[in-house]
């Protein structure tokens, strides 16, 4: 971000640019600001031509046109400007592009934007050797908290470190989602100057995969009505019940590595890091991951792979699998162990 930042500051451009990774708020900031700094007066125009801004955008972009527009000299103006977007060129091979990256016409600058990317493909090593490539990953929580802070400190709010904790702990990390949901915050605050824990209640909506945390935390404490009930919450919002599957496996997966490496003593950072969660969920998540023995935890990732297995084939109804793994898990036996369901 910062190579962006200084490119634009000092005017000096380079002829390629490469922005990929999951943070899509940030990729398309940056996206947007490369976009007007190269093409001035072309931002009526994102999202289709102007004389001298094209974007093309999905796996059908044709190299072969992108190739020839770039060899196109530009109209009254410095530079052609070429917005490529989720083509896939950084997956697969594209042999006559990655070639052309090396020599491209000098009032031509190319910037694609992908969500994943081969660094062994020759795209990749091309889009490095030639131009700047720059990833948005999800942010740490110190920088979110800092991102968030400076937006309620313009429209004039205050927030503790206690609510702040709560309200992310709702949007996830996901950047968009916070800022979408820091709008409706203030807009609901509007008049007062402090954002209270009720105000996060009652106005921030709660993201799928906190559903998926309380659900396996009813799991925990054997409470199969309310395990249950959040199934039916996350199917009325039109939730397929395989994807709350898989995310009920993700959720058991985690558990069972920070299980086994708090054990061994590591640190928040690193669990956070290895469990691809962020470093302010790592004690919830500890903390749920004690009431399950590794044992299972393991057996409830077999089992939902069995799940997935029986619905792919045709032997079981989707949304009954779920339930059937719901029942068994958060059931307990007169020995007071889980009894298996035969899937």
């Amino acid at each position: 971000m910062k190579t962006i930042d200084d490119d634009i500051r000092s005017g000096s451009f380079r002829q390629i640019y490469l922005l990929y990774g999951t943070e899509d708020y940030l990729k398309k900031q940056y996206r947007d600001k490369l976009k007007d700094a190269l093409a001035p007066g072309g931002g009526m125009f994102f999202g289709g031509d102007d004389m001298n801004l094209t974007v093309y955008e999905g796996k059908d972009t044709n190299p072969r046109e992108v190739i020839d527009l770039a060899e196109t000299l530009p109209f009254f103006a410095d530079r052609r400007v070429i917005v490529i977007e989720k083509s896939g060129f950084f997956k697969n091979t594209c042999e006559e592009l990655a070639e052309y990256l090396g020599q491209v016409a000098p009032q031509t600058c190319l910037l694609f934007v992908e969500e994943e990317v081969d660094k062994r493909s020759k795209m990749y090593k091309a889009a490095k050797k030639y131009g700047a490539v720059v990833e948005f990953s999800a942010q740490n929580e110190e920088l979110l908290t800092r991102w968030i802070l400076t937006r309620l400190k313009k429209e004039g709010r205050q927030i503790t470190a206690l609510v702040m904790q709560m309200f992310l702990g709702r949007t996830g990390t996901d950047m968009g989602t916070i800022d979408r949901e820091l709008e409706k915050l203030i807009c609901y605050t509007m008049g007062r100057d402090v954002i209270t824990a009720e105000d996060v209640t009652a106005i921030v909506t709660e993201q799928t995969q906190n559903k998926i945390f309380e659900m396996v935390n009813a799991i925990a404490e054997h409470d199969q009505r309310k395990a249950l009930d959040l199934y039916y919450d996350l199917l009325t919002l039109k939730e397929p019940p395989m994807r709350i599957l898989y995310l009920i496996s993700r959720q058991f997966l985690i558990l069972f590595h920070l299980r086994d490496m708090a054990a061994k003593g590591f640190d928040n950072k690193v669990m956070a890091q290895k469990a691809g969660i962020p470093p302010f969920a790592v004690r919830r998540n500890v903390m749920q991951a004690r009431g399950f023995t590794a044992e299972q935890l393991k057996q409830a990732l077999q089992d939902g792979a069995e799940l997935e297995e029986a619905v792919k084939t045709g032997r079981m109804n989707d949304q009954m699998a779920v339930e059937l793994f719901l029942v068994r898990y958060s059931a307990v036996s007169k020995s007071g162990s889980n009894k298996k369901t035969p899937v």
